[in-house]
């Protein structure tokens, strides 16, 4: 792969992180305007569906094979109850820790668990064995996540007002 295909997916990557916050307090906002958090989960997700169908039928994708879907393990619709539980929490969470704060602990989370997946291949993953440098970025991670979450600054900002 080129660098600049290299730098396409990096960007990209960052891209798909960057939006999380700004859609975390969307819908947090969304929640108090609609009374309840599973009403924004609702909606957040139903303009994925809405916003998502018309691309689908732009690129004319063919249906995919019912007897796949017949015959899917379980385990490969997880995905969606994952995506709710995301949404859920990152609605109910953002307000109570902070943009900052809730994304970095997702990311712990996401880093911890993917480390999981690649450690043992799962969900036909390629193996990617735990080595010192990988569990020490973890544990970096997780420094920053405890240095921005309940860091001597918290509250009180870097600019004086």
């Amino acid at each position: 792969m080129s660098t600049l295909q290299w730098t396409g997916l990096l960007t990209l990557a960052a891209f798909a992180g960057a939006v999380v916050p700004f859609q975390s307090a969307i819908n947090s906002n969304l929640a108090r305007a609609l009374g309840h958090p599973l009403w924004a989960t609702l909606a957040s997700l139903l303009v994925s569906v809405l916003l998502l169908l018309p691309v689908i039928l732009a690129l004319r994708l063919p249906l995919p094979s019912m007897a796949f879907i017949s015959k899917a393990p379980l385990w490969m619709w997880a995905g969606g109850a994952f995506g709710v539980c995301f949404v859920a929490l990152a609605v109910v969470l953002l307000p109570k820790l902070g943009a900052s704060g809730f994304v970095a602990l997702a990311l712990a989370g996401q880093v911890i668990a993917s480390m999981v997946l690649d450690h043992f291949g799962l969900f036909g993953l390629v193996e990617k064995q735990l080595t010192v440098s990988r569990v020490s970025g973890a544990v970096l991670l997780i420094a920053g996540v405890v240095l921005i979450q309940f860091g001597q600054s918290a509250g009180r900002g870097l600019v004086p007002q």
